[in-house]
C-alpha cells in the first residue's frame, strides 16, 4: 500500500500549478461573494491533505477497489434522486449538514468513471474493440449518465462523458470504429440541431430550457431570446471592461458589472468573467496558462507511467481538467451556449475542489512510480 519513493520522481511543479489556481480562485470568490470564502478556504485545506494521502499511496493498491468507487457513486446518485435539495429546479445535491454543507455527487461521479475505467480498460485491452466490452462499458457507463442527466444536468452528463470518450480513445479504441462512429453521428448532429432550432423558431410554446439557451445563444438579439442572452453578454461585457490589468479586486467603481449584479453565479459558472473584470487580460492570461500546465503535466506523468492503468487515470484527469475548462471559458466569451459547469481549481465548490484535488492525489502517485520504477 505504501512505498518508499524517490523525490525526484516528486512533481511539484503540478502541486505549484493547481495550487496557484485555487488560491487566485479563494481571492476572486472573496470579491464575488465574501461569505462564501471561508467555505473555499476550508474546502482547499482538506482537498491538499486528501491529495497528500492517496498522492501517498500505490495507485495499484487503489485501483483493486474499483467496484466499490462505482457502488459508491451508484449509491450517492440514487440517494439524490430520491432525496436530494432542489434549487432552481434542480435536483442536485445531498445535504450533509442541514443548511451548512451540501455535496453534489456528480462531481464525484467523474472522479469514480476515471477510477473504475482505468482499470477495465486496463484489464480488458486486448479485446477492448469486441462488442462485449464495447457494450458493458457502455451499459456501466450509460446508467449514472442517465441518473445525471435526470437531474437535470447536461453539461455534466457531457463532461462525464467526454472524461469516458477519452480514456476510451487512449486505451486503444480502433481507429475503425472512430471513423465509422463520426461518420454517421457528424451528419445525424448537424440534421438534428437544425431541426430542434427550426422547430423552435416556428412555435410559439415553451421549449425544453437547455434549447432556450441554445436559441438565446443563436439569436441574442431576437426579441423572444434577448432576456436570456443577458448573462452571456453581460460577461462579456465584464471581461472587455476589465482591459488589461482589471479594476482591482474588491474594488468599489459604479461601473463594474459585478458591483451592479449583473452577473450572476460570479463564484461559480462566470467566476471568468469576475476575473476578466478585477484582474483584466493579464488575470485571464495567467489563469490560462496554468491550466494548460496542469494539463499538459497530466498527460507527461500519463506518458511516463509504468502501466496502462497509471497512464489512463492521468489522461482521464488531463481530459477532466481541459474540456470542462475549455467549456466554461467558451460559456463565458460567448463562444458556447450557458450552460453551467465550474472552472476547474477556481470556482466555489466543496464537491467540485475535493473531488478534483483527489484525483491528483492519484496522478501524483502515478507519477512517483515511473517506468522502471522499483519501490520498496
Amino acid at each position: 500500500m505504501f512505498k518508499q519513493y524517490k523525490l525526484k520522481n516528486f512533481h511539484f511543479q503540478l502541486i505549484l500549478y493547481i495550487c496557484a489556481l485555487t488560491i487566485i480562485g479563494i481571492f476572486v470568490i472573496g470579491s464575488a461573494r465574501p461569505d462564501l470564502q471561508p467555505k473555499q478556504i476550508f474546502g482547499f485545506a482538506v482537498g491538499l491533505c486528501l491529495m497528500a494521502f492517496v498522492a501517498l499511496l500505490d495507485y495499484s493498491f487503489l485501483m483493486k477497489f474499483h467496484w466499490i468507487y462505482y457502488a459508491a457513486m451508484m449509491v450517492l446518485l440514487i440517494l439524490t434522486e430520491l432525496f436530494g435539495v432542489n434549487v432552481n429546479g434542480a435536483q442536485r445535491w445531498l445535504e450533509i449538514i442541514p443548511d451548512q454543507i451540501q455535496i453534489q455527487p456528480s462531481e464525484f461521479a467523474k472522479l469514480a468513471i476515471v477510477a473504475f475505467f482505468a482499470y477495465f480498460f486496463s484489464k480488458y485491452v486486448d479485446n477492448l474493440n469486441t462488442p462485449r466490452i464495447l457494450f458493458t462499458s457502455f451499459a456501466f457507463v450509460g446508467v449514472p449518465l442517465l441518473f445525471i442527466l435526470k437531474q437535470p444536468d447536461l453539461s455534466t452528463t457531457i463532461c462525464t462523458a467526454v472524461i469516458f470518450v477519452g480514456l476510451l480513445f487512449i486505451a486503444g479504441l480502433s481507429y475503425k470504429i472512430i471513423v465509422g462512429v463520426l461518420a454517421v453521428a457528424i451528419p445525424v448532429f448537424i440534421v438534428f440541431f437544425t431541426y430542434i432550432v427550426q422547430l423552435a423558431k416556428s412555435t410559439t410554446a415553451d421549449v425544453p430550457y437547455q434549447l432556450d439557451r441554445v436559441m438565446a445563444w443563436l439569436y441574442p438579439n431576437d426579441q423572444r431570446w434577448a432576456s436570456k442572452a443577458l448573462q452571456q453578454q453581460n460577461s462579456i461585457m465584464a471581461i472587455g471592461s476589465g482591459q488589461l490589468l482589471g479594476k482591482g479586486l474588491n474594488n468599489s467603481e459604479a461601473t463594474s458589472m459585478l458591483n451592479a449584479n449583473y452577473i450572476l453565479e460570479p463564484q461559480t459558472d462566470f467566476i471568468f468573467a469576475v476575473i476578466g473584470e478585477e484582474l483584466g487580460f493579464l488575470g485571464c492570461f495567467i489563469i490560462l496558462v496554468l491550466l494548460f500546465l496542469t494539463v499538459v503535466e497530466c498527460i507527461v506523468i500519463g506518458s511516463k507511467a509504468k502501466d496502462l492503468q497509471g497512464k489512463l487515470i492521468c489522461c482521464g484527469m488531463a481530459t477532466w481538467i481541459g474540456f470542462q475548462s475549455f467549456v466554461n471559458i467558451a460559456v463565458n466569451t460567448g463562444v458556447f451556449p450557458n450552460t453551467g459547469v465550474p472552472l476547474p481549481f477556481v470556482s466555489y465548490g466543496l464537491s467540485s475542489v475535493l473531488a478534483i484535488y483527489i484525483g491528483m492525489g492519484f496522478v501524483i502517485n502515478v507519477g512517483l512510480q515511473p517506468k522502471k520504477y522499483q519501490g520498496g
